[in-house]
């Protein structure tokens, strides 16, 4: 923490120690030269005069500027925020980050007034540096206490230990390395990539961003659906990390100026691997490189892990146990429409039942599948994948994504002949999936006799157990959409609070809001009439079907999230 005050002009924390006679004027100079000379902050050079104690001059600090005074004995590393404040920046400023709520980052600093240290800190993250007062020589235990946590991380991140399983690694890299004549066995920016990696799976997100700009590298994490930058590495090392990601991922380290997609692979332990969608595009400054986070284990949870009420849930099931027929699932991307279709797969994978899949990439891999990965360059299409899987027996076929009339065509002729088909499509809601259909070419009886059931879905940031019921007047709640009835009373809406569980957002987690829409034999015969996108949505409200906006009001009715999420996420 170097200090660079004119010992000539007392200021801050050696102004006031003089002032309430602590030292003299002399006193006071010839220390702060010291910690000049030996790149110290005032507060360690004048501890190691042992002239004060450290507990004595953190509590005359903390009750004379006004801050909170904190004892460092019970700090546990790693209950501490992780990634917020560049290790050179703790290292150089002594200053270690404690808790973060709202936009405030608490930090723990022996001298509050080292408007420097505050300043690096406010730059670096972006939040207001709040100062907590703690004894010199506890914090420089707990930066070294850090500093070693970290050094056992990343020796744990080996290839024995953290085994990144990726065939013929090191002759890709070779070769590569050949070809584009770039450095990339870097054990440094090795040991920095694992590391974001594995704090990335342990803090839960599901992409990380690594992002190149003309004066600054940033990495950012989406947890709970919301983006949050974790972490500024130096710009000198953004082709080396790239280059690195392009290796594992089994891409060509000597092509910028294209979109790059693979994949790779992380074995945490013999029983769980992870799995990382790689995407590379070219920008002004660089590769923006994003990798989506698969976990397998996010199939096995079950049906009822995933949010769907007892009747949707029982409509679903009836559906996808059924011999043949379409079932599509419908919502934005990262809406959770890959797990709900794997989590219907890995009920029917048995040994009697033959399931194929066409993706684009596979991104969850389950044994007892059939999983194909198209390769459009190649003639691998959703629709040349459709056609041969017919060809192999199937009972279930599954198909990523429909995005064209032949494919659409294809997916049809397979559930009206026998055979159980799901895919996704991009719509806002299931009755506009039926449109999306017909205005793709395909005739309405094939979509009358083929579709039996549609699932449009969202996920939504799911209240953290610190939350508190709340007043909402009850004509803001009849303008979000419940009905008179539901207002009766019984129950509390909630909002969100903060705390060192969820990180100060008030929210932990996600959970689905869905619509489950079954296609009974009123809307065929809306279908095959010509009836429109409202034609269906109002014999769905009819026969009790909720949309989103509903479904969503439930949640909150029961207590799982707010309403003013709801209200951002089925905002259609």
């Amino acid at each position: 923490m170097a200090v660079t005050a004119n010992t000539n002009n007392l200021t801050g924390l050696a102004r006031a120690m003089v002032n309430h006679g602590w030292l003299t004027d002399t006193e006071a100079e010839a220390v702060l030269k010291r910690a000049v000379e030996a790149d110290q902050s005032f507060v360690t050079e004048l501890v190691k005069g042992r002239r004060f104690k450290a507990g004595q001059v953190a509590e005359f600090a903390a009750t004379s500027f006004g801050y909170p005074f904190m004892d460092l004995d019970a700090m546990d590393v790693d209950s501490l925020p992780q990634g917020v404040l560049d290790p050179k920046l703790v290292q150089k400023r002594r200053v270690v980050a404690l808790h973060q709520r709202g936009n405030k980052l608490y930090v723990a600093i022996s001298d509050p007034t080292h408007l420097q240290a505050l300043d690096e800190v406010k730059f670096q993250t972006g939040q207001a540096a709040e100062p907590v007062v703690v004894e010199d020589d506890k914090l420089g235990k707990l930066i070294q206490k850090m500093g070693e946590a970290a050094d056992n991380t990343l020796a744990v991140l080996n290839a024995e230990e953290l085994n990144l399983d990726f065939a013929d690694e090191e002759s890709t890299a070779a070769a590569q390395q050949d070809a584009g004549g770039i450095e990339i066995d870097d054990a440094p920016v090795v040991r920095y990539l694992q590391k974001i990696l594995l704090d990335a799976i342990n803090q839960g997100a599901s992409d990380i961003h690594f992002e190149p700009y003309e004066k600054f590298y940033r990495i950012r994490y989406r947890r709970d659906g919301i983006l949050a930058e974790v972490a500024q590495p130096p710009m000198a090392i953004k082709e080396k990390i790239a280059s690195r990601i392009k290796v594992l991922s089994r891409l060509d380290i000597s092509e910028k100026r294209v979109p790059q997609d693979g994949r790779m692979k992380m074995v945490l332990s013999k029983n769980r691997a992870i799995d990382f969608r790689v995407s590379t595009l070219p920008t002004l400054y660089g590769e923006k490189i994003v990798m989506r986070i698969l976990d397998p284990s996010s199939a096995q949870l079950g049906v009822d892990a995933l949010g769907y009420e007892p009747w949707q849930k029982e409509a679903l099931m009836h559906a996808v146990q059924r011999p043949y027929g379409m079932v599509l699932v419908t919502g934005p991307t990262g809406s959770g429409k890959t797990v709900s279709l794997y989590t219907c797969l890995n009920i029917l994978n048995k040994p009697d039942v033959n399931i194929s899949t066409a993706e684009d990439p596979a991104e969850i891999q389950l044994a007892g599948i059939n999983q194909v990965n198209v390769n459009d360059k190649a003639g691998l299409t959703f629709s040349a994948a459709l056609k041969s899987f017919l060809r192999q027996d199937p009972d279930v076929i599954m198909v990523g994504e429909i995005r064209d009339l032949e494919t659409a065509d294809i997916a049809i002729k397979a559930a009206q002949t026998g055979h159980m088909v799901m895919s996704t499509l991009h719509t806002n809601d299931a009755p506009g999936t039926l449109t999306r259909l017909l205005n793709m070419g395909v005739a309405p009886f094939n979509v009358a006799s083929s579709v039996i059931l549609i699932t449009a879905q969202r996920l939504a940031r799911r209240l953290c157990s610190c939350k508190q019921p709340t007043d909402i007047p009850k004509e803001a709640l009849l303008a979000a959409g419940y009905t008179e009835a539901q207002l009766d009373g019984s129950w509390k809406p909630y909002k969100p609070v903060g705390c060192d569980i969820c990180g100060g957002s008030g929210y932990k987690g996600r959970l689905g809001i869905y619509q489950v829409m079954p296609i009974t034999d009123a809307m065929t015969r809306i279908i095959l009439k010509g009836g429109n996108q409202n034609d269906i949505a109002d014999q769905a409200r009819l026969e009790g079907v909720h949309d989103l906006r509903q479904a969503g009001l439930l949640k909150v009715m029961a207590g799982l999230t707010s309403l003013e999420e709801v209200e951002a996420v089925t905002n259609i």
